[in-house]
Formats: structure tokens, C-alpha cells, sequence
């Protein structure tokens, strides 16, 4: 019987398949201090995009702990070198959660565009109001830019969905993609030119040393002052304190985000501002998709147990 520590409240879907060992959590997130105690003598691990398993924390496992399996699609909470010295297997869960995440983008985009929040903020608030033609106008998005910094799976959906309400796409890449199901204009160009052509630039890259503060104090300045940014990505792709001074200063229209640099903190400023949707990184945050992701993280951890090959192993 191994023991397997769920580092984070977690679905039925992955605790009943793993019923036949030691479980430890599952109920309640485990901070740091809590990790290091329960982490020793470990045989896996389910963590979350929150815990904190640097060098430090996984050399402290021990050297019976053979997989992390990660119950989302990113892995930069984790020091993939120091598993890989140690000769643990880290899992992921890609290839399941990226329509979820687009219909949570594009929401976001429909949100700050057609000024959704600020506008049921104002009826809930008991504001006086009356239809008026200049009243909270937006942005319409047939025959506007939509700017995809990324077109993996995620930034493929989301090219889909804005192709489907009229947009032209432009993405950013490494190479080429196969473009053919998204349908509509579609034209890979550079991030500079994406930033700065875009009517709304959508983020869907990975964080690494290249990607962040991808979104500067200088890509903001490129942007148009009609733009808009979004991003279910990583938090720190952007700059937040240039993001806010961009927007205190109409150097852009709005943003709406799901992931933050410090998360769950998110900057002052940003929290005061009307042309801002904030969401608490709820992306993949339906139950058909966290009930997939939380069975492929617990079949990972028993195929690399038994000795088998995981599904989604980097």
C-alpha cells in the first residue's frame, strides 16, 4: 500500500480510485509547513498548481517518492530539474480541460467588451438608469482582431469561438499550426505586431523565462488605446503594476483576468477599476472537466506505481 498525499480538496473522481492505498488529505489545502511533514516518506504526490514543491521541498520527500501527478495542465509550481535528479515522474493533465478554459476566456472577453459587470454592478446597486442611445456603449466584435498569444489547445478553442462571432485572428507561435478548424482569417504573425494590431489580445502561452512579463510597461504602450487584454494563462505573463498604471492612464480600454502575479493578492488598483473583470482563476472550474482532470491525475499516479506508462508525463 503506498502513500499518497493530495495536497488539496479534491473530486471523488480521483480519491476513489486511489481507495486502495494510504491517502493523506483530499479535504483542505496543506501550506507549506504541512506539505514539508506529510511530503516525507511518500510514495506519490497529487498537488495543485499552488504547492510550493521547489528543490528544497522535493530533495525533503525522501527517496521512495516516485511521481507527482499535477492536477492541471501548467507545471511551473514545479522544479522539473530537481524531479528529474531525484528520478520522479511528473504528470500533468493536458488534452482535457481546454474548451472549459476557452468558454472562460471568451466570457471574460464578452465581459469587458459589452462592459457586462460594470453594467449589472450599476442595477444591483440601485443606481437610477434609462435606455439611452449613447448609454454604456461597448465594443462590437464582428470584423475586430483578436490577438492569440499561444495556439495550443486552449488558444486554438478560443480562436474558434472568436472566428464564430466574426473576429479576425491573428496568433503568435514558434511555427506554424494547423489553423484549418478554426476557420475565418487567420494569420500567424510576432508578438510585437499581434500586440500591437489586436483589438483584443488574448494570452495563452505557458510561463517561462521568455513569456514572463511578456505583457510590459512597453507592450501596453504598443497596444491600442481601444484594446483590450485578457488572460487565462499565468498571472505573471503580465506585469501587473504596468497593467494598472496602463489603464489608470487610458493607455488601453480594459482587461479581464482570471490568473493574478501573486495570487490569491490581486493589485489594489485593479480592484477599484470599472473597465477591469477579475475572476478567481475558475478557468477549467466546471464539473464535467475538473471531474476528467482529477481521474487522469490519479490513473498517472497508479499507472507510474504499477510500473506502467502514464498518460501525460513530461
Amino acid at each position: 500500500m503506498a502513500k499518497i498525499v493530495v495536497t488539496a480538496p479534491q473530486l471523488p473522481a480521483a480519491l476513489d480510485l486511489l481507495s486502495e492505498h494510504q491517502v493523506v488529505g483530499g479535504d483542505h489545502f496543506m501550506d507549506r509547513e504541512e506539505l514539508a511533514q506529510n511530503i516525507q516518506g511518500a510514495d506519490a504526490l497529487l498537488s495543485s498548481l499552488s504547492d510550493p514543491l521547489d528543490a528544497q521541498m522535493i530533495q525533503q520527500a525522501g527517496p521512495q517518492l516516485k511521481v507527482i501527478g499535477q492536477c492541471a495542465a501548467g507545471f511551473n509550481n514545479i522544479d522539473l530539474q530537481a524531479a528529474r535528479q531525484a528520478n520522479i515522474a511528473v504528470t500533468t493533465t493536458p488534452g482535457v480541460l481546454h474548451e472549459a478554459t476557452a468558454d472562460l476566456a471568451f466570457a471574460l472577453l464578452l465581459q469587458v467588451t459589452r462592459r457586462t459587470g460594470e453594467a449589472e454592478r450599476l442595477v444591483r446597486a440601485g443606481k437610477a438608469w434609462r435606455y439611452d442611445h449613447t448609454f454604456m456603449l461597448g465594443m462590437g466584435l464582428q470584423g475586430a482582431t483578436l490577438g492569440i498569444v499561444g495556439l495550443g489547445q486552449i488558444g486554438e478553442a478560443m480562436a474558434r469561438r472568436g472566428a464564430a462571432f466574426g473576429m479576425n485572428i491573428l496568433y503568435s507561435a514558434h511555427s506554424d499550426k494547423d489553423t484549418s478548424r478554426i476557420g475565418g482569417k487567420v494569420r500567424r504573425v510576432s508578438n510585437d505586431e499581434l500586440i500591437a494590431s489586436s483589438d483584443v489580445v488574448s494570452l495563452h502561452c505557458p510561463l517561462t523565462n521568455e513569456t514572463r512579463h511578456l505583457i510590459d510597461a512597453d507592450a501596453l504602450n504598443s497596444m491600442k488605446e481601444s484594446a483590450y487584454l485578457v488572460n487565462t494563462a499565468r498571472g505573471a505573463c503580465v506585469d501587473e503594476k504596468a497593467l494598472a498604471s496602463a489603464l489608470q492612464k487610458g493607455q488601453i480600454a480594459g482587461a479581464g483576468l482570471d490568473v493574478y502575479e501573486d495570487e490569491p493578492a490581486i493589485s489594489p488598483e485593479l480592484m477599484r477599476m470599472e473597465n477591469v473583470v477579475l475572476l478567481p482563476h475558475i478557468g477549467s472550474a466546471t464539473r464535467p472537466t475538473r471531474e476528467k482532470m482529477s481521474a487522469l491525475t490519479a490513473r498517472n499516479i497508479l499507472a507510474v506505481l504499477e510500473g506502467r506508462q502514464p498518460e501525460n508525463q513530461l
